[in-house]
């Protein structure tokens, strides 16, 4: 008995782990990430975790750990499959983590191209995958950037390695691979610290921070942006540059509800709670090349009309016509360029979509049709929830809906009832569905014949609700809406500010496509908004998913008036190029606050060369358009807005090279300079293109700045002197009233005199900025069409020059001359930095 009693306290002593050895912090995959219900101690035994404390406090150091023995193993060798391999996996532990772990799992890696990659892992049942549309990539040569290789101890794992170089940019060494009913996982080591990416959250820095196991929730959710909560979009997608600044991206395809924990191995850890994991690697080599691979696969945006380039007025809280009409009418008489005029929810009949307010707003038809004989464009809202408490009869958009079956249903086959803005509970549209694309078509159709808009926003189509699943009923207790694991979202409950997680579109489970909502919005509205304008359709959309930028940009969301955040908005920028999505900016100014002159005055500054250029502020906030400060603040926008206006030629051309090559327009300097260490974390510079640097002043009271000038030539723009600094740091001075702009050598850059808006400013002759290198020589393209037809590039109707300077001799090839206006239009200024001294003129232009 006393043997058997001295067995059973070693036994015990060994699980208490008593004399184990620990795994580094940096090594530990949490086996208990959601809350312990008692003594942490014995609950992460009891499910065959290893348990030890934290070796660095205050880390959020996993204690409860997955053992390295945890995962599946090979069941057989990987089967070659001539474009890959397949790969039987069998469950090497009975420890789970929430239950109905999946026995037998198949990988199968896919070889779709010399640069890309497609990791997918299933398990044999018919489980949701994500409806994304993935286009082919270029027919593979036999020359494969990448290697695949397999281990099998203590448990499997894979490698994928960049061929030229050894690098290794994909291991699931780390372990902790996971693939149950509601929880699945997956790690990886990271070839370096250089981590890009994941969205959307309001990161503080572009490049990630490894300290302290930060996690990045993806859900989609209406919330005012702070820090790593979850927003309005989801975005799995990262970037990493490697050590020696090649660069590659992984996509991570699933819309659950999901998080990404950053592991200081350095590592990334996925978690995810439904669909399959399928993981597409694009191989780069260039910072640039990863983008292009990306957007060739989730495809990429189209052209924008050249008129949305332009300056953007809004205001959500104009209350009548009168106070719109002043605010056109100060930013003209300020001489402040303005291209769009906006409505918000006010404008509508008592907040109801496709309608006008008569008597606040009866007049705004004949407004706009006055605005757009003078150039000015009118954009307006749309929410996708529809008041259902109307009277029949008198809501068309209610009406209609119901006899086509466009909303939403609860499980027991109601229609599911939120509330928003409307007075009256609202119905949510199914836009997986054919007849509710039909409906909102024909809906947009007749709300142009009211109101002659040109462009559409959409918002709160997260889907945001203002109560936690249906308004009479709530949502059932059931495992969709509360599942055994919830990521760490806003709310820590799926259904919170939102729909019932077990309802069920035409696609599957609200659980499922929940955060798809907006992206299958976004599609009908571009279909609904060239149905009703017969031109380019423009739309953006709050919320966004992987491939959105097909049909629709984006905005940063519900911003602050406060200076973290105008740092934070140039990192959100940033990071929607990355994700395909690069005609994008902030609310300038803030949405939410009574902003500062001096902030407003840097923003408006700063502003003027987002993508996306728009001021909009939220209800019973100040004005803060910039006509509404007085004549320091009007004029610094003024002469900000006009340098905007004179490069939007090359603005305009950067688009065209997005959508025919998937180049980023806004872009991080180490996107240019990717071997220049001091380039990878800089996020408050950045890049238009190649070569336009912005190094804005974003402190309170800061009245200069250190820039960062990576190792080339670069000149001042205004003054086009040259730049006495290359790869290093220099101290500008920078005024209150102005913004430091400085220009690449070697390249040249389109211009055009600015004016009012774009109509008047198209009808200017055009001009060049020549911007030498060290050999004292340029290259540059510039791209023009129409303005607002649409496919002007697969039709060929639109217009391509090729500059090239070199030995004093400027030579201009048409390269594509389908836009004939262009003959119309005279070079009218030739303006070349960094010449030499004996240079009065260019000769061979023709």
């Amino acid at each position: 008995m006393k043997n058997l009693l001295l067995l059973a306290v070693v036994a015990v002593s060994a699980t208490l782990g008593v004399a184990q050895q620990c795994l580094p912090y940096t090594e530990r995959i949490d086996c208990h990430p959601g809350p312990f219900t008692g003594n942490n101690r014995e609950e992460c035994i009891a499910m065959g975790c290893t348990f030890c404390d934290a070796d660095v406090p205050d880390w959020n150091v996993p204690v409860c750990y997955l053992p390295k023995s945890y995962g599946y193993k090979m069941d057989g060798q990987p089967e070659d499959t001539g474009n890959g391999f397949r790969v039987t996996l069998k469950r090497a532990t009975s420890l789970t983590m929430f239950g109905s772990d999946s026995e037998t799992i198949t990988l199968e890696v896919f070889f779709q191209s010399d640069y890309r990659l497609r990791i997918k892992v299933t398990d044999g049942t018919s489980r949701y995958e994500v409806p994304l549309q993935v286009d082919p990539a270029q027919p593979a040569t036999g020359n494969r950037l990448y290697d695949v290789e397999f281990s099998n101890d203590p448990v499997f794992a894979f490698k994928v390695i960049r061929k030229a170089t050894g690098t290794v940019i994909f291991d699931t060494s780390l372990g902790g691979l996971t693939f149950s009913d509601q929880f699945l996982q997956i790690s990886t080591r990271l070839a370096s610290k250089n981590l890009y990416g994941i969205g959307e959250n309001e990161q503080l820095t572009f490049r990630h921070n490894f300290d302290k196991f930060p996690v990045f929730p993806l859900f989609t959710k209406d919330t005012f942006p702070d820090g790593n909560a979850n927003m309005y979009g989801v975005h799995p997608q990262y970037t990493v540059l490697e050590e020696d600044g090649n660069a590659h991206s992984v996509l991570f395809v699933n819309s659950n509800a999901q998080e990404f924990v950053v592991l200081p191995a350095p590592g990334l850890l996925h978690r995810t709670i439904g669909g399959i994991i399928d993981i597409y690697i694009f191989l780069g080599p260039t910072p640039e090349n990863t983008a292009q691979q990306y957007t060739e696969a989730i495809g990429r945006t189209p052209i924008p009309p050249y008129w949305a380039l332009g300056f953007q007025l809004c205001k959500y809280g104009y209350d009548n016509l009168e106070t719109m009409k002043a605010v056109v009418d100060r930013t003209l008489a300020a001489q402040i360029p303005q291209d769009v005029q906006y409505g918000d929810i006010d404008i509508m009949d008592g907040n109801k979509d496709f309608t006008v307010s008569q008597d606040r707003f009866g007049g705004l038809p004949a407004y706009v049709r006055e605005l757009k004989a003078k150039g000015v464009k009118f954009m307006t809202i749309l929410d996708p929830a529809i008041a259902l408490g109307e009277a029949p009869g008198t809501y068309r958009a209610a009406d209609l809906g119901k006899e086509m079956g466009v909303f939403l249903n609860n499980s027991d086959g109601t229609i599911f009832e939120g509330r928003v803005w409307p007075s009256s509970n609202v119905g949510f549209p199914d836009f997986s569905k054919n007849a509710t694309r039909e409906w909102w078509i024909t809906m947009i159709k007749e709300f142009h014949d009211l109101l002659e808009f040109d462009a559409l926003w959409i918002d709160m189509n997260e889907p945001d609700n203002f109560g936690n699943g249906d308004t009479n009923k709530g949502c059932p207790n059931n495992k969709y809406n509360n599942p055994p694991y919830v990521p760490k979202i806003r709310g820590d409950y799926l259904p919170t500010s939102t729909l019932c997680m077990d309802i069920e579109d035409s696609i599957s489970l609200q659980y499922n496509t929940h955060s798809l909502y907006g992206w299958l919005e976004s599609e009908p509205t571009a279909a609904g908004v060239l149905a009703a304008t017969g031109k380019r359709p423009y739309v953006f959309s709050r919320s966004t998913y992987v491939g959105t930028g097909r049909w629709a940009s984006h905005w940063l969301g519900d911003n602050y008036s406060k200076w973290r955040d105008i740092k934070t908005s140039i990192i959100g920028t940033l990071q929607f190029n990355q994700f395909g999505v690069p005609f994008v900016g902030p609310d300038i100014c803030g949405h939410q606050g009574h902003v500062e002159e001096e902030l407003c005055q840097r923003w408006h500054e700063l502003g003027a060369f987002y993508p996306f250029s728009r001021n909009h502020n939220a209800y019973g906030m100040k004005d803060q358009d910039p006509a509404s400060f007085g004549p320091a603040v009007a004029e610094s926008t003024k002469k900000a807005l006009e340098i905007r206006y004179t490069y939007l030629p090359y603005l305009y051309t950067l688009f065209f090279y997005h959508y025919t090559q998937g180049s980023t327009v806004f872009r991080a300097l180490w996107h240019e300079f990717p071997t220049e260490i001091a380039t990878q974390g800089i996020d408050t510079q950045f890049l238009l293109g190649p070569g336009f640097m912005v190094s804005p002043a974003l402190n309170e009271g800061q009245r200069s700045v250190n820039a960062y000038f990576p190792n080339t030539r670069w000149f001042n723009l205004r003054e086009g002197t040259e730049v006495n600094a290359r790869g290093t740091t220099l101290n500008l001075n920078t005024p209150l009233d102005t913004i430091n702009l400085h220009l690449r050598g070697g390249i040249i850059y389109p211009t055009q005199e600015p004016a009012l808006n774009t109509e008047l400013a198209r009808r200017n002759d055009i001009g060049i900025t020549i911007a030498l290198d060290d050999n004292n020589s340029a290259d540059g393209r510039m791209y023009n069409d129409d303005g607002d037809m649409l496919n002007p590039t697969e039709s060929g109707k639109y217009y391509l020059v090729h500059h090239t300077y070199a030995n004093g001799e400027l030579i201009s090839t048409v390269e594509n001359n389908g836009y004939p206006r262009m003959a119309e239009i005279k070079l009218d200024t030739i303006r070349i930095l960094g010449a030499p001294q004996n240079l009065s003129t260019a000769t061979g232009f023709n």
